[in-house]
């Protein structure tokens, strides 16, 4: 019945009259769940889940904001292909994909350089982040994660700029130490999609001693184009190779000091731009290659006092390189593009636990970007080159600095979150085709959140936030075709702001897990692409960025996880978002449709099978720059109903896994996108452990 709404009926699109509907269906299951939790014979089945994003490490029941993890276990369950798609199994989050190697994250409606996306608690987030979808948390190998904690409606004290929708923060493995004798452990895999979709092979091992550990892996990936639905099956050209590098070692120099060292490498090779060479008359447009390098090292060191309880200095190194062609049919020149971009970062945190319920994170944080681009076009005929501006300012330099001080503390009942953030930036745009710009922006945000107990399974929260994206180089230096635009720079920008309030209510008892939400997201100064009226540049209407907008985001969002028993458990999800412009008096761009999923497991001794529902309504509230997406039909995205279901046992030190995707062979994409779906796929993979 709900994945059939249509939402003609306007009462329906009041978020708060579909909250007040869940949270009465919602206690009568916690309602039926108390009487079965009486039972003396109730086992504990529902898996608690600690939060450390926030700073602190409190079990999400407890912490007052909206939060989800998703581990590895689900990613070993669901064989997801990449980091994006491992991420739809947040509720609240909706992925768009430009392309086959690509996938964007929005939270809450807010996607690309507004939701700040962390690797081990590291800004993954550059100055070259684009407005609007992007695709480098595709550039994190799925197979180094351990988890994901996602951070909805808050994030800008915590962790600085980007984080108006939240934060995503994506956390390597991590080797353990051994208790006794070394011990080395390692694992081969093997993993393949129906029609050559996938073809991927990981080898990874780990080794222990009681001082130190390591943990290490290399992932090689061939996937090939993307089979749709009934109607659209073959989507050429989609497929792209990618090699992916892992390792972090962790050491005991004392018993109050560790120190903890991690690489990541990622390469991408010849993904193509669908939608590009289908809808815009290209005969060539990819990227060529695009990589990622990073490393840092983190010392842990604990402290003799409560004071100084604990002290964490992180020192971080990136780099990233993206290199594009295109070629328009019939031409005979070729477009070669180059962006790089290295950053350092810096940063201290200092626990302080005043008393057993109260603790204090001070800490000093330090970014600096260096970007490089060029492009040359090349003449097909005549091999000749001629060099040109790149996309971005070459030597534009970019500096975040910031400090802040959080509070955390348990007063009677209630649990009390706050604090506050400055932050300070100095942006310097080198333009050889204009005049030089250097900003000097800055912003404070402030947050605050509490929490009461009603009884030791309900909980009520409230959440007040304010965020901030600064603008960065990508804003302000740009210079070419980007989506179905021309852009050209400007040289005076303010940082955007949102207010985020949220309300919600949990609920956790040993076999039911429940967590009902509703916000409403205030934005200004919001930095968009306006037109310039009767200006084109090959063909493309010329934009330029300013800070021209206000809008909100309202929306709620309901989860509910049951265990039937030991074995058997569902969950289901459903997530809402309203968005508006309030200066064009129009929908809000990229505001996804209602959408939901629900999913069954059964898990007994070596053997699991998961079965699972996802499914999403149309979304026809368009703004004019989703009618002017050719990604989107002048109607709007259909609504899509999904089925897959995955088995898999364990034999020994064998383990084997097949899943069932798309089992209707429903031809559909998700909204915003440059490519449809996956259609009906089997996939096999097979692990040994040694």
């Amino acid at each position: 019945m709900i994945a059939n709404l249509s939402f003609k009926n306007k009462k329906y699109l009041d978020p708060f009259f579909c909250f007040r509907m869940l949270l009465f269906c919602s206690s009568l299951l916690f309602l039926a769940a108390d009487l079965v939790a009486q039972n003396k014979n109730t086992s504990i089945l529902i898996d608690s889940v600690v939060i450390t994003t926030l700073r602190t490490n409190d079990e999400a029941f407890i912490i007052p904001f909206s939060v989800s993890s998703v581990g590895a276990a689900h990613f070993n369950k669901v064989n997801a292909r990449t980091t994006p798609e491992l991420l739809a199994a947040v509720n609240g989050l909706f992925i768009q994909k430009t392309n086959h190697g690509g996938g964007s994250p929005s939270i809450r409606g807010v996607t690309g350089n507004q939701t700040l996306v962390l690797v081990d608690g590291i800004r993954l987030n550059n100055s070259i982040f684009r407005y609007g979808p992007n695709q480098y948390i595709n550039t994190v190998d799925p197979f180094s994660i351990q988890n994901i904690e996602v951070i909805k409606g808050t994030g800008s004290v915590q962790y600085g700029t980007d984080a108006i929708g939240g934060i995503i923060n994506i956390q390597s493995k991590k080797p353990a130490f051994a208790t006794d004798k070394s011990t080395a452990t390692g694992n081969a895999l093997a993993r393949y999609v129906s029609g050559d979709m996938e073809k991927t092979m990981r080898l990874s091992g780990t080794h222990s001693s009681k001082k130190s550990a390591f943990q290490g892996g290399i992932s090689l990936r061939n996937f090939g184009d993307v089979i749709g639905g009934a109607t659209t099956k073959g989507q050429s050209p989609s497929g792209y190779k990618e090699v992916a590098f892992d390792g972090k070692a962790i050491f005991d120099i004392s018993t109050k000091i560790n120190l903890q060292l991690a690489h990541q490498q990622v390469v991408q090779y010849n993904v193509p731009i669908y939608h590009k060479v289908v809808l815009e008359n290209f005969a060539l447009n990819k990227t060529d290659q695009q990589q990622r390098f990073f490393e840092y090292a983190k010392l842990v060191i604990l402290g003799n006092k409560n004071l100084l309880k604990q002290v964490d200095i992180i020192f971080s190194h990136q780099h990233g390189t993206e290199k594009r062609s295109s070629l328009k049919n019939g031409s005979n020149t070729l477009v070669q593009e180059q962006d790089k971009i290295t950053t350092a970062g810096f940063s201290v945190n200092a626990l302080s636990q005043i008393k057993k319920n109260y603790s204090i994170n001070t800490g000093v944080e330090y970014y600096h970007d260096w970007v490089k681009s060029k492009r040359a076009n090349v003449n097909t005929f005549t091999g000749s080159l001629e060099a040109r501006r790149g996309l971005y300012p070459s030597n534009s330099r970019y500096s975040n600095f910031s400090l802040y001080h959080l509070h955390n503390i348990t007063v009677s009942k209630f649990v009390i979150n706050g604090g506050v953030r400055l932050n300070s930036f100095a942006i310097i745009v080198k333009d050889t085709f204009a005049e030089q710009v250097k900003i000097t922006p800055s912003a404070v945000v402030v947050n605050a959140a509490v929490l009461y107990p009603i009884t030791n399974r309900h909980k009520l929260y409230a959440n007040y936030s304010t965020g901030f994206r600064a603008p960065n180089i990508d804003d302000l230096g740009t210079l070419g075709i980007v989506d179905f635009r021309y852009e050209i720079p400007t040289n005076n920008l303010a940082p955007e702001k949102s207010v985020n309030y949220e309300v919600g209510y949990k609920y956790k008892s040993s076999s039911t897990k429940i967590d009902l939400a509703v916000y409403y997201l205030q934005l200004s100064d919001i930095i968009t692409r306006n037109k310039i009226p009767n200006e084109f540049i090959n063909g493309y209407a010329v934009y330029k960025k300013q800070n021209a907008e206000s809008a909100y985001i309202k929306g709620f969002e309901a989860e509910v996880q049951q265990a039937i028993n030991k074995y058997f458990k569902v969950a289901a999800a459903v997530s809402y978002t309203y968005g508006k412009n309030n200066s064009r008096q129009e929908p809000l761009r990229r505001i996804p449709p209602f959408n939901g999923r629900v999913i069954t497991s059964y898990a007994k001794n070596n053997f699991f099978v998961n079965a699972e529902y996802f499914f999403a309504d149309k979304q026809d509230r368009l703004a004019q720059g989703d009618i002017d997406d050719n990604r989107i039909t002048k109607t709007g995205t259909a609504s899509w109903h999904v089925v897959n279901i995955f088995a898999g046992y364990q034999y020994s030190f064998l383990q084997l896994n097949m899943g069932l995707q798309n089992i209707t062979d429903t031809d559909y994409r998700t909204h915003g996108s440059g490519i449809n779906a996956v259609g009906r796929s089997f996939l096999v993979s097979a692990a040994v452990s040694f």
